[in-house]
């Protein structure tokens, strides 16, 4: 099945979708063995839709053709592959590895393009820096929990 997403709108704005997998609230560590996702549509001063994904795929490329689905265009994750990091990436998926923290303060820091900032990154970890900086922001809405296979 292939689904074509052509671009997210929230009031009036072009908005991006990230995805993070979560795990407790925080940032899960290893997004390979993830089994949720936080996902948020961001754009102008606004935090859209907001909402929690059961992610049961468990073949690398059964997790990129989930992302690929939901129209994610970047991910925020902890540990993860180089396999699946590169399918994501060859599938036009944004990977910023290695942060860690609770999915709020994520969140935020993305938003204020602070993801730089020394507090988000993995213990023993030396990120790479591939992202484009922060986008968004503002008020939360929550959502429902969906499944998908």
């Amino acid at each position: 099945m292939h689904i074509a997403i052509v671009g997210l709108h929230l009031a009036g704005w072009l908005c991006m979708r990230i995805a993070i997998p979560t795990w407790c609230g925080r940032v899960s560590p290893v997004f390979d063995v993830a089994q949720s996702l936080l996902l948020v549509d961001l754009g102008g001063e606004d935090r859209g839709d907001e909402r929690e994904v059961a992610l049961v795929a468990t073949e690398p490329g059964d997790r990129v053709s989930c992302l690929v689905q939901l129209g994610v265009e970047v991910l925020v994750c902890g540990g993860i592959s180089v396999l699946l990091e590169n399918m994501l990436v060859s599938a036009g998926v944004e990977v910023i590895p290695q942060i860690c923290g609770s999915t709020e303060a994520v969140l935020d820091a993305f938003a204020r393009g602070a993801m730089s900032e020394e507090e988000f990154s993995m213990p023993g970890c030396r990120r790479r820096r591939r992202f484009r900086g922060g986008r968004g922001g503002g008020k939360r809405n929550s959502g429902e929990r969906e499944e998908m296979a």
